[in-house]
């Protein structure tokens, strides 16, 4: 492994319960984290020990997705579908009851969310009037993750039938479905050009996948246990992975090679399973959450 430097720049607490996800707002220094004990923080990176309760939910939130050109946040309250937050005034404006079961994702597609839950569902959500448009069926497991790729006009989404199953943008109709994983699909994320397409686990297993054809590119045993998320840097050239084996791990882009492992016992990481993950523009700063309910700052230097 070549030479990162991992400098921990603070672990931020204030979540009672594990924290299971992260979403960046329109400032490269904000963002957002929700959990197990329903709440959504606002953090800034300027002043990290600081802490905002921006809403406090009585279920768990695996899922939140910012709106950037209202400046608006959208939470995934499980068994209770989602809430739209007006986050700076702290006050929800919206909420629609569209499943009774976990939402594991949500992204924005044109004037559409798309929303990935525990019932095997992809939901399209019309943004503007807040009503159900589709539900998607593809498995009678979860639909665990979504990646959108402009280019092609295509959404990705990862299922714990272990599929990936590609759907047209446009028509949301189903294109092209793919025995991907030996377990769940958790993670799925594209590269910054769009021709690449990564997948991540249960199995612990890392995939890369050509788009177009989406014949497999390459196949590394990346963890020991599943893998939660994927991350690019900003830059693209890099990635990050995070585990249930506790562990951050830094990759090279173009040689998917491992260039770090960040652990409790090599830089004071976590001690739990690591959840999610967040690659800044602000200082180029990597966000870690962990089912030990902080989050932790970092600095890498490559």
């Amino acid at each position: 492994m070549s030479k990162v430097q991992v400098n921990k720049l603070h672990a931020l607490t204030g979540h009672r319960d594990c924290v299971y996800t992260l979403e960046r707002a329109a400032e490269p220094h904000l963002f957002f984290s929700g959990g197990g004990d329903g709440m959504v923080v606002l953090w800034d990176m300027k002043h990290p020990e600081e802490g905002q309760l921006i809403a406090r939910l009585p279920n768990s939130i695996y899922a939140l997705h910012h709106l950037t050109e209202q400046s608006l946040l959208v939470a995934g309250h499980n068994y209770e579908g989602i809430h739209l937050l007006d986050w700076r005034e702290k006050k929800e404006i919206a909420s629609l009851q569209m499943t009774t079961s976990f939402i594991f994702d949500i992204k924005s597609q044109g004037n559409d969310l798309l929303i990935a839950t525990g019932d095997g569902l992809l939901t399209v959500v019309d943004r503007e009037n807040w009503v159900v448009r589709k539900k998607l069926p593809g498995s009678g497991r979860s639909a665990r993750t979504i990646a959108i790729n402009p280019v092609a006009g295509e959404v990705a989404v990862g299922y714990s039938d272990n599929y990936i199953r590609l759907f047209d943008a446009d028509t949301y109709q189903l294109k092209k479905e793919w025995l991907a994983h030996g377990n769940s699909v958790f993670t799925l994320v594209y590269d910054k050009e769009y021709k690449l397409l990564f997948s991540g686990s249960r199995d612990a297993r890392l995939k890369v996948w050509e788009t177009g054809t989406y014949r497999l590119h390459e196949e590394i045993a990346a963890h020991l246990f599943a893998i939660n998320h994927l991350e690019f840097s900003p830059d693209g050239k890099h990635f990050v992975t995070c585990s249930m084996d506790k562990s951050v791990k830094v990759w090279d882009t173009s040689a998917l090679q491992l260039l770090k492992v960040i652990d409790k016992a090599r830089h004071a990481g976590h001690g739990t399973s690591v959840n999610k993950l967040l690659w800044s523009s602000f200082n180029n700063e990597l966000v870690s959450a962990s089912d030990d309910r902080t989050i932790s700052l970092w600095h890498l230097i490559f």
